[in-house]
């Protein structure tokens, strides 16, 4: 079951909900997750469809077909259960999730269990990648009614007034091993409904009126002051939960949570602990020997089902391909470590290639089931390698990849060895290729020969759904990370890939008042943007013009930051709420700062506001961000770890920190060279901008203090300030470059 979710600290409180615990325990309605479920479960065809047909929702979609009389989110099904004075029973999942098939697959698609929620409930489905506001509202909700085992599936019984009254994950057809099964859960939510209504919504309205305390975590103008130490702790609690075997933190599941090493390696910036940077290293090599990367057509699973990274959960997300390669690429200015920028090449690669509309977007995802059975597309039979490469080919893959004739990992369900193999590398390849007496460019050759054929081979077989939609948070993530590895590793393709994503967001996902919408496919742009979609995009922008430096990238990034804060600030209690002001009314409008298996999109905004203000010199930008920072910094002093995107965000902010004009014509060698040099250059917290001494109009009226600054002699020229001091200008790039080493705090 997907679940990478943390109970946010205010959730942990006691709550005295009048009946609600009675109501649970009357039948279990509420049980554990199970760790086991069947998959081989027969459906019957079905006749017609229901009122999802119409929808662009892949994940709808998928539920067209199910005999359940299922409706989108809308008034439509809320006014049915209003007449009819019927509960809602709200089922929310997306298209690549394994769980939510097997659901679907056994009870949705079953003649029986639709027949018993066509009687008793109106049913909703929804995408949680085309509606993260409600998603956000209701799992909070499960967290609340449970022990924080939840996940997706995620499904709901709430009043039709929204009001939820029951949450459960992945519910199966016939009770078993202790959880309630469809076939008697919905029978005993029918029976009291009718029986003992005015409980369940005494129940609902006191759940619901704790959610709504709970979802806003800003605190009081009295905060906490958030400074240098707190850097330290949050990077002390990191060390404390670091696996000094493995890299990664924690035990299992283990999730790449790429912006924890973005985090880690500014504070080795900061401070010279080389500590803090062999963590990164560490994590970064493990995961890219491990299964969880896929050694054959590239990219990273979803996380790893245990320490050692070595057996995935085959899904492969493109927030997560776009985060683990800024990890990636990041790691690589910082080391120069070319194995870091191959492997950030070779996501880059996996995601134009198989992930790319020709529109320009970023598909969402990719499924980890092929043919109904997790990971079936990705796992190999030793005798399988042989037939594709021959005897002496096979070998040199099957001893690099530690392939076995019986497999080389267990079935979670009987614990034996699964007969299948998860290509991963146990040793580096300068150590693989001596034992082979090669040369370490001799054998990346033949492994790359193989490894084409291998993955020609794959093509063949039959492929995972893929989730077609283009979000705009999830591309502005992406379009970030190719900016930055385009100019980090010199290779235009990356920057070209990322300006063709944003011109497709701008000319079709940017409505003619300038603001944003979520979601595309199919020709058509919908649903209105979160804060997620404007942090989100607004990072890539603002990368993308420092690889460009065309001054609409930068002229936009403003334009949206400013629509943000018009249509999403809380003027009373500071913070950006996840939804607009515009927005649908849910039972509860939140605010969310904690980074899970994405950064928040407050904790994006922080860094966002920073650059924009050190950009423009405009002051405002800057006491948004500190007034951003004062709205969550006690919840953020209490588990730093817990906000390491924000980190990244405070460091900016506490300094040092650099703004950058180069003065010089981009067609000429000299100021190419300076722009290269700072490409490549690891400084985190600085931006840049070019002026062109003659023709260039379009900086000087977003950034005023650049009017002055002109070359000497007529060549390249870089302005250098630090901490809102400047140096003396220079046209050397090794002085840029030492005035850029700054003063460390």
């Amino acid at each position: 079951m997907h679940n990478n979710l943390k109970v946010p600290s205010q959730l942990k409180a006691k709550y005295s909900i009048t009946g609600i615990i009675t109501l649970l325990l009357l039948f279990c309605l509420y049980q554990p997750l199970l760790s086991l479920a069947e998959q081989g479960v027969n459906s019957k065809n079905m006749a017609g469809q229901n009122r999802l047909k119409d929808e662009k929702s892949p994940y709808l979609l998928q539920h067209a077909d199910n005999p359940v009389d299922w409706y989108p989110w809308g008034d439509e099904a809320f006014e049915k259960a209003r007449k009819e004075q019927k509960p809602i029973f709200l089922s929310i999942g997306y298209s690549t999730c394994h769980w939510c098939h097997v659901m679907e697959h056994e009870s949705f698609e079953d003649e029986d269990v639709a027949k018993l929620m066509n009687d008793t409930f109106v049913s909703i489905k929804v995408d949680r990648e085309e509606r993260p506001d409600i998603d956000n509202i209701y799992m909070t909700v499960c967290q609340m009614l449970s022990k924080g085992g939840c996940g997706w599936p995620l499904n709901l019984v709430m009043t039709p007034d929204k009001k939820p009254f029951f949450a459960a994950t992945y519910i199966p057809k016939e009770t078993r091993f202790g959880r309630a099964g469809m076939m008697d859960l919905v029978p005993r939510i029918k029976e009291l409904w009718e029986s003992d209504r005015e409980k369940i919504l005494e129940s609902a309205e006191n759940i619901t009126a704790t959610v709504v305390k709970a979802t806003d975590v800003t605190e009081s103008k009295e905060s906490t002051d958030l400074t240098v130490s707190t850097l330290g702790v949050g990077y002390n609690q990191l060390l404390g939960r670091f696996d000094e075997k493995n890299g990664g933190f924690g035990s299992a599941p283990k999730f790449p949570s790429p912006h924890n090493q973005l985090y880690l390696l500014r504070y080795w910036k900061r401070t010279g602990d080389k500590q803090a940077l062999d963590m990164v290293e560490k994590t970064l090599q493990h995961m890219r020997q491990g299964g969880v990367y896929d050694h054959v057509g590239f990219g990273f699973h979803r996380y790893s089902t245990d320490p050692g990274w070595l057996v995935p959960h085959f899904e492969k997300m493109l927030y997560d391909q776009a985060m683990i390669a800024m990890a990636y690429t990041e790691a690589y200015q910082a080391t120069g470590n070319r194995e870091y920028s191959d492997t950030a090449g070779e996501i880059f690669t996996y995601v134009m290639r198989d992930m790319a509309s020709e529109e320009g977007g970023f598909y969402s995802a990719e499924d980890a089931d092929s043919e109904g059975v997790e990971g079936k597309f990705y796992v190999w039979k030793e005798e399988e390698i042989v037939d594709v490469l021959g005897k002496e080919d096979a070998e040199l893959i099957i001893s690099t990849f530690n392939v076995s004739k019986t497999g080389n990992f267990s079935d979670e369900a009987s614990g034996k060895k699964a007969g299948a193999n998860i290509f991963h590398r146990t040793k580096p390849i300068p150590e693989i290729a001596a034992s082979y007496d090669m040369s370490v460019g001799e054998f990346r050759q033949r492994l790359e020969a193989s490894r084409e054929k291998l993955f020609q081979a794959r093509e063949k077989r039959i492929h995972p759904h893929k989730d077609d939609k283009i979000l705009t948070d999830w591309n502005g993530l992406m379009i970030a990370a190719m900016a930055k590895g385009g100019r980090a590793m010199d290779e235009p393709q990356y920057t070209e890939a990322a300006k063709k994503a944003a011109d497709f967001i701008l000319s079709n996902m940017r409505k003619p008042d300038g603001t944003l919408l979520h979601r595309y496919r199919d020709g058509e742009a919908g649903i209105e943007g979160s804060i997620d979609d404007y942090s989100f995009f607004i990072w890539g922008l603002l990368e993308l013009y420092e690889s460009t430096y065309e001054i609409t990238y930068l002229q936009a990034a403003i334009e949206l930051q400013n629509e943000m804060i018009k249509n999403f600030w809380d003027n009373d209690n500071w913070g950006f709420y996840f939804t607009s002001d515009s927005a649908e009314e849910l039972i509860a409008r939140q605010k969310e700062i904690y980074d899970g298996a994405i950064p928040s999109g407050n904790s994006v905004a922080m860094l966002n506001l920073l650059k924009i203000g050190r950009i423009t010199g405009n002051p405002e930008f800057d006491k948004k961000a500190s007034e951003l920072g004062s709205a969550f910094s006690n919840t953020i002093a209490q588990a730093p770890m817990g906000y390491t995107q924000f980190l990244s965000g405070l460091d900016f902010g506490i300094g040092p920190s650099y703004e950058v004009v180069v003065v010089g014509d981009p067609a000429k060698e000299d100021t190419q060279a300076m722009l290269k040099a700072l490409s490549k250059y690891y400084s985190p917290n600085k931006v840049v901008l070019l002026r062109e001494p003659e023709s260039d109009t379009g900086i000087t009226s977003i950034a005023e203090f650049t009017k002055g600054q002109a070359q000497i002699d007529g060549k390249a020229t870089a302005y250098v300030c630090l901490n809102y001091v400047c140096k003396l200008p220079t046209i050397d790039v090794d002085k840029m470059l030492e005035l850029l080493a700054g003063d460390r705090t």
